[in-house]
C-alpha cells in the first residue's frame, strides 16, 4: 500500500503560521519516525512526502529525510514556477530520482493566478522534465483549475484532497458539476485525502462522506484516484485508521483489482515509483 498524500515539518511558528491555535496539536514536529509504527499497523508500505512550505528549502528538507528514510517512495517538492531560470532549478532537481514533482499553495493566492503567464510558462516546462503537478484549490477555485488543465493536454495533474469540498456545510451541487468536469481530462488524477477535515472535526459521520466519495468514484474511475491519508493534518479530525477503515469499507463492493489500483498501483504509475 501506498499513501500518497503526508506531510513533515520541523515546527516553527513563523515559518509555519497557517498552523493557527486552533490546529494547536500540530504545532510540533512531525517526523518519519512518529509515522512509521502508524504505517506498520495499517500496513502501508511507501509514502509520498508532500511540501508544506513554499521554499526551495522545503525540497531539500524532503530529500534529507527521504536519504535516511526508505520508505518515502516519492517527494512532491516546492520550486518557484515563475521563475526565470526555471529550466535549470528543474535540471537540478532531476538529478534526484526521488524528487517527483511539485506543488504550488494555489488555495492562498488570489483568483486568476492560474491564468498568470509566467506560471503557465512554468507548467509548461515541467512534461521535458517527467515532473508531476499537485493542483492545492478550494472549491471556488474550481472553474479556474477547468481552464487551466485545459491548456496541456499532456501534463500529469494530481487535484489535491478532491478540491477540498465544503463538507461541513454539506456543499455539493456546484463542487460535483465541475469535479465531473475536470475529470473529463485524462491527465488529470485525484487523492482521496483530506476529507475528514474538511468535514465538523471529529464530529463528522461516515455517511457525510460517502456522497462525495461517491461524485470522485463516478468521475475519475478507479484508475485515476489514489488513496492519501494527509497526516499529520487528518489528526485534527480523525485517526489515520479510521480514515483508512472508511475507505476500505467504502470500497468493499469493488474488485480486489480495483482496491490494488486506488491503494497502490496508481500512485506508483501517477509518479513513477519505478524509476
Amino acid at each position: 500500500m501506498i499513501d500518497a498524500h503526508v506531510h513533515f515539518w520541523k515546527y516553527n511558528p513563523i515559518k509555519d503560521a497557517w498552523i493557527t491555535d486552533e490546529m494547536g496539536l500540530l504545532q510540533r514536529n512531525f517526523f518519519p519516525q512518529d509515522l512509521q509504527p502508524v504505517l506498520h499497523e495499517n500496513g502501508v508500505t511507501g509514502i509520498i512526502a508532500v511540501q508544506a512550505d513554499q521554499s526551495e528549502n522545503e525540497t531539500d528538507f524532503l530529500l534529507q529525510l527521504a536519504d535516511k528514510n526508505p520508505f518515502i517512495k516519492g517527494i512532491v517538492g516546492w520550486v518557484d514556477l515563475q521563475n526565470k531560470n526555471l529550466e535549470d532549478k528543474l535540471l537540478y532537481w532531476s538529478e534526484y530520482p526521488v524528487v517527483k514533482g511539485f506543488r504550488h499553495i494555489v488555495q492562498a493566492e488570489s483568483d486568476g493566478f492560474l491564468r498568470k503567464e509566467a506560471f503557465v510558462n512554468g507548467i509548461k516546462l515541467l512534461k521535458s522534465f517527467d515532473f508531476t503537478y499537485d493542483i492545492l484549490i478550494y472549491p471556488n477555485q474550481l472553474k479556474e483549475a477547468i481552464q487551466f488543465v485545459n491548456k496541456f493536454s499532456n501534463q500529469k495533474f494530481i487535484l489535491d484532497h478532491c478540491a477540498k469540498p465544503c463538507i461541513r456545510d454539506q456543499k455539493i451541487n456546484e463542487w460535483k458539476i465541475e469535479i465531473k468536469e475536470i475529470a473529463k481530462n485524462e491527465n488529470v488524477y485525484c487523492k482521496v485525502s483530506g476529507l475528514v477535515t474538511e468535514a465538523k472535526w471529529n464530529e463528522w459521520k461516515t455517511e457525510d462522506l460517502y456522497p462525495y466519495l461517491d461524485v470522485v468514484f463516478e468521475s475519475f474511475g478507479t484508475d485515476r484516484i489514489l488513496f492519501g491519508s494527509d497526516w499529520p493534518v487528518m489528526l485534527l479530525s480523525s485517526t489515520y485508521n479510521k480514515w483508512k477503515n472508511l475507505l476500505e469499507k467504502y470500497m468493499l463492493q469493488f474488485s480486489d483489482e480495483e482496491k490494488q489500483k486506488v491503494f497502490d498501483t496508481n500512485a506508483i504509475k501517477f509518479y513513477n515509483l519505478n524509476s
